[in-house]
């Protein structure tokens, strides 16, 4: 963090001057002129500070201000850009008001849609549906429905309201299953207990199952020992018990309707890169058959490529979370966009290769910035049909 600070910071500052000469061609008011650069200083210096003294709780709260400040110059300073390429062929000349005041609006406007997501979009839920055609369902399962929450992040949570608003419509989906796909905490197991009641009363006539995510281990804060660490990872499946979520930990369970089954596959988390790789699919389906219809919960996507479709048997349907959509982008039309795209090759929504799916979920919760912009939280609903 320390060395892409004073990175980030320059790149700031850069875009700062850029934007303020639309500023200066607006207005030549000094105090409006002293308030763009003193939010921005103090923004930057408390960010400096921060990184300097390892306080990530503060740039974490900074991150919301930062990306309203941000954003909408960056988007600003793109379309001066472009004018001023206008401008070397003409010598140079002033810049147009005109298009300077487009700009500011521009700005605003973009602002406006930041602060909505900041304030009120953590609990924007959006449903997303999708129905999956496979040679080899079950004939019983055929408009067999499933819910699928992923990355909760309770610790992040402090609306009460906010969040029974989501427990409401997962439930009001009437999904025959609900699968949760990791990341239930930040850290701490003990960020749960408020939230016990709420999501206990989750309901599905097949079952509630979950897996671990990255956070859920507890790798990302310092413990007094290894085992306070276990203690915190232990207390932790108990709290997937108590909320009535069969946790699998690299294992299978048959799902069985009027004699015919699915299995359902649980692997903890495996992620490319510095993540862990806890995960063990090859452990996870040593009991099912080679032909058996397979369902797999994992909480990073890039599983899927790195592991899954290499797996010697083909499983039809995986379900991750893990992205969050980085919490910012834009879906219009079907397109859809966000810096998460150049991390993760499947980072939101459906995924097919060779017939067989991944679908990322796009996360229940939030973590870092304490909102989301353009890329809502997420309830999944998929449904299995039978190729006639």
């Amino acid at each position: 963090m320390k060395t892409r600070i004073p990175a980030i910071l320059l790149l700031w500052m850069i875009i700062d001057i850029y934007f303020f000469s639309a500023v200066e061609t607006l207005t030549s008011n000094t105090f409006l002129y002293l308030a763009y650069w003193m939010v921005d200083i103090f923004l930057a210096g408390t960010i400096l500070y921060g990184a300097m003294t390892g306080k990530t709780k503060l740039i974490s709260w900074l991150m919301a201000p930062v990306l309203l400040s941000f954003i909408p110059k960056l988007l600003g300073s793109t379309i001066l850009v472009l004018e001023d390429v206008t401008r070397a062929f003409r010598g140079f000349p002033p810049r147009s008001y005109a298009v300077s005041e487009f700009i500011l609006i521009l700005a605003i406007l973009l602002f406006g849609l930041l602060l909505f997501g900041i304030t009120r979009g953590r609990h924007y839920y959006k449903v997303h549906r999708e129905t999956l055609y496979f040679d080899d369902l079950p004939e019983t399962f055929d408009g067999f429905t499933i819910t699928q929450i992923s990355d909760v992040h309770s610790g992040s949570f402090s609306d009460k309201d906010g969040v029974q608003k989501g427990l409401d419509l997962v439930n009001a989906q009437q999904s025959d299953m609900i699968l949760f796909t990791g990341d239930l905490v930040n850290n701490q197991a003990n960020e749960m207990d408020p939230w016990i009641p709420a999501f206990a009363k989750l309901e599905a006539p097949y079952g509630k199952y979950s897996v671990l995510g990255n956070h859920d281990y507890g790798d990302y804060m310092r413990w007094e020992s290894e085992a306070a660490q276990q203690a915190n990872l232990d207390r932790l499946k108990e709290v997937h018990q108590e909320i009535g979520f069969r946790l699998l930990l690299n294992e299978a369970m048959p799902i069985k309707k009027n004699e015919q089954f699915f299995a359902l596959i649980g692997v903890e988390n495996w992620g490319k890169g510095g993540f862990h790789k806890y995960g063990d699919l090859k452990k996870a389906t040593a009991g099912v058959p080679d032909d058996a219809f397979k369902v797999l919960m994992s909480h990073d996507p890039s599983h899927w490529d790195a592991v899954t479709l290499d797996h010697h048997q083909p499983v039809h349907l995986t379900l991750s979370g893990h992205t969050h959509g980085m919490q910012f982008g834009f879906e219009l039309f079907g397109f859809k966009w966000s810096p998460i795209k150049y991390v993760y090759k499947q980072w939101a929504g459906l995924y097919e290769k060779s017939g067989l799916y991944l679908y990322v979920n796009r996360g229940f919760g939030f973590l870092g910035l304490k909102g989301r912009v353009g890329i809502w939280p997420e309830i999944s609903v998929l449904t299995l049909k039978r190729k006639s």
